[in-house]
């Protein structure tokens, strides 16, 4: 210390980012259009700690447990960064045992040891917003909203005709195994290869299969003749008049199951957006039933020589240095032969809530949304769009300035003042923070910020009860080019019918908490250890 010269770095830790400014908007806004979808389905919202304890993580997330972040023993219990928001809500509804049924949303950072690609929204620390429904109904009412609900959000951020919700059935998976002859304990783990079709071309999936996991040869090819498909509702009546499916218990009910979902996903009018995708696994160990994740144009390489590395198979789409380095410090970004990856996934899991509480079973099915996989893709069709609006940092509406000629003391306390009752009536409002500001420097400010009006006060129009109202931007030879003047007694008013705004709506935030007495607030205290 002192005297000796330090080599620290100062940076974040690898996979993970600062937010700021236009990037800090754009996520704002897909976590606002998100959250008003899952509040219109009467959703309501929980937290939960950011760590769990390691058992509680343990054994639910298949070949992708390795990417868990331990922590340090800190003298007591063992602990883990949370992985994902499911396993920690079915821990919470197992330690919370009057909760039945709930439609429940959780937005929060989750972390994965994984190798990062930032450009492409694949990093160790991320935002995932989950909504899932836990309660016993009657068969694929739930997994149909939730499909519905995916297809609200991605109509909400504008994508729509450009993503596919691709879906199938551990049931349909687990009975194809079967019926193909695979033994029962490898059937996670050929799961697990099937799950990588999409990155990853049939020939690369059968020889880890048969050299890495052992698998039969024959028993091998008769797999890729189903998990080769997909299509639509044409595909589903394929499979239901398939003989050997039909006479797996597992397989009839799945198919079951998606005949009914396809029949509710018609009256939805979301049948359109499904891909009923044989090769959709799902690694993680914990799914039961319908399983489903969301594509766009962004999730696979978007190169020529990305497309290229991945029919050519794994061995020459990655790197050596990349091959099974998780630990490794580099980042993907550049990778022609990695993508951004599904935007959203999730499916049905009916025992998860058992494990921990072992007895109470309470079947859930959801889906959760990566939010910075979707921010990767939004801020790049954002860039490539040539008509889309400037993108504001703050949404201050109003700047309050002043001028005035020789002898001008900068109008200080009057433009305090005026911010004060336009921030009592809700208005967003700024002012300079300089005693005698410049007229060109209060236009500059208001201008780089992109705030919509102007009040503009002088000594000649308050001496009259009256200042000027201008909105920013108006072209030459406008009428209002040099702005209204109004009285000031009619200020918030004048104000709010040009932003748009009726006068009297404040936020309610207030009035909900003060309705509340702590002894209500405390009743309704979950469990805690």
């Amino acid at each position: 210390m002192g005297k000796e010269k330090s080599s620290f770095q100062l940076k974040v830790p690898k996979g993970t980012k600062d937010w700021e400014g236009k990037d800090m908007v754009i996520r704002d806004k897909i976590f606002a259009s998100i959250t008003d979808v899952f509040k219109r389905h009467g959703a309501v919202t929980i937290d939960t700690p950011v760590f769990e304890l390691k058992e509680i993580l343990s054994g639910k997330y298949g070949e992708d447990s390795k990417l868990i972040y331990d922590l340090a023993d800190q003298g007591g219990e063992l602990c883990s960064l949370r992985y994902d928001l499911t396993v920690p809500f079915a821990r919470w509804l197992a330690m919370n045992s009057s909760i039945q049924n709930i439609k429940r949303y959780h937005i929060a950072k989750v972390y994965r040891r994984d190798q990062p690609a930032m450009t492409k929204g694949r990093m160790r620390e991320f935002y995932q917003c989950d909504f899932d429904i836990a309660g016993t109904y009657d068969p694929m009412l739930p997994d149909a909203e939730i499909i519905r609900i995916t297809c609200e959000i991605f109509q909400s951020l504008g994508w729509e005709g450009r993503y596919t919700i691709k879906i199938n059935h551990r049931k349909i998976l687990d009975g194809i195994f079967q019926v193909c002859g695979v033994p029962t304990d490898k059937l996670r783990a050929i799961s697990s290869a099937v799950d990588k079709l999409d990155k990853s071309p049939w020939a690369e999936v059968r020889r880890e299969m048969t050299e890495d996991k052992g698998l039969d040869a024959e028993v091998a090819e008769r797999i890729g003749e189903y998990v080769t498909l997909k299509g639509g509702k044409e595909l589903l009546e394929r499979l239901l008049k398939d003989e050997k499916l039909s006479a797996n218990e597992s397989a009839k009910a799945g198919l079951a199951d998606m005949d009914l979902l396809f029949t509710y996903l018609q009256t939805f009018d979301v049948l359109d957006k499904i891909s009923f995708d044989m090769s959709l696994a799902r690694g993680l160990d914990y799914y039961t039933g319908v399983i489903y994740e969301v594509v766009t144009e962004g999730s696979a390489p978007q190169t020529s020589e990305g497309q290229a590395l991945q029919s050519a198979g794994k061995k020459e789409s990655k790197p050596k240095k990349h091959a099974s380095n998780i630990d490794g410090e580099e980042d993907r970004s550049n990778d022609p032969s990695v993508g951004v990856g599904s935007v959203a996934a999730g499916g049905r899991y009916d025992n998860l809530v058992s494990m921990f509480s072992g007895k109470q079973q309470i079947p859930c099915v959801g889906i959760s949304f990566g939010v910075d996989r979707i921010f990767s893709i939004t801020k790049q069709r954002l860039a490539a769009d040539a008509s889309a609006a400037a993108i504001r940092t703050n949404e201050v509406d109003v700047y309050v300035m002043a001028f005035g000629g020789k002898g001008f003391d900068g109008l200080l306390p009057q433009r305090m003042a005026v911010a004060k009752r336009l921030w009592d009536a809700g208005v967003k409002a700024e002012f300079s923070w300089k005693v005698k500001p410049k007229l060109p420097q209060q236009f500059k400010a208001a201008e780089v910020n992109g705030v919509p009006f102007a009040i503009i006060l002088g000594d000649e129009e308050l001496a009259a009860g009256k200042c000027k109202i201008k909105e920013m931007g108006l072209a030459e030879g406008h009428p209002e080019k040099d702005g209204v003047l109004i009285e000031m007694e009619n200020l918030e008013a004048e104000v709010l019918k040009r932003i748009g705004r009726p006068a009297g709506v404040t936020d309610s935030l207030a009035e909900g908490v003060n309705g509340m007495s702590l002894e209500e607030a405390a009743k309704t205290e979950p469990k805690t250890s």
